[in-house]
């Protein structure tokens, strides 16, 4: 019975990362879940409480995924300054998965405090990544300079997002060379 409730909630995660990816929070329902999973409605309740009971959970499972993929791709690079660069690279490479797609559909929904404050916890997270590196590279405020540089980042995943004129490698080598040069050419 556990797993096959483990498998249902899968289900109906998967589900909302397609429908969030598709159409953004407003495809995010509950009878759009259980259309998707085959359940009852009424079913999909015994699962989430809300909508946002959903995104917290959505949360809590993709970003460590999409962290722990980010924090590999810094882990290969040898210099502080590739790190940077692997920072801002993987991050945008990944705007095309399912998951990422999900997560920013997510940011630009409006959600409950909780659920804010898991998606505030878990940028944290990302930013203290880069912190070390960056501290590395002199920076006096490395934190300061860390939420900078995932503003950057930030701003190049809502330009690919939107389906910008640059294809998109021009967006991704764009930001980093002003994650690494800054606006000098």
């Amino acid at each position: 019975m556990a797993e096959h409730r483990s498998m249902q909630r899968a289900a109906l995660l998967d589900a909302a990362r397609s429908l969030l990816s598709e159409g953004g929070t407003e495809a995010l329902t509950f009878p759009a879940l259980a259309e998707r999973t085959g359940l009852a409605r009424s079913s999909v309740y015994e699962y989430f409480r809300s909508r946002a009971a959903v995104v917290e959970e959505l949360c809590e499972v993709d970003f460590p995924v999409w962290a722990a993929d980010v924090s590999a791709a810094m882990e290969r690079a040898g210099t502080a300054e590739a790190k940077v660069e692997a920072y801002v690279r993987r991050q945008l490479e990944l705007v095309g998965d399912r998951r990422h797609r999900a997560v920013v559909a997510i940011s630009a929904s409006e959600l409950d405090a909780g659920a804010r404050e898991k998606i505030r916890a878990a940028h944290g997270g990302l930013v203290a990544m880069i912190v070390e590196a960056l501290a590395e590279l002199g920076h006096a405020q490395p934190r300061l300079a860390a939420m900078l540089l995932q503003g950057v980042v930030d701003a190049a995943v809502r330009r690919i997002e939107l389906g910008a004129a640059e294809e998109p490698t021009v967006i991704v080598d764009a930001a980093v060379s002003m994650a690494l040069r800054g606006v000098r050419g």
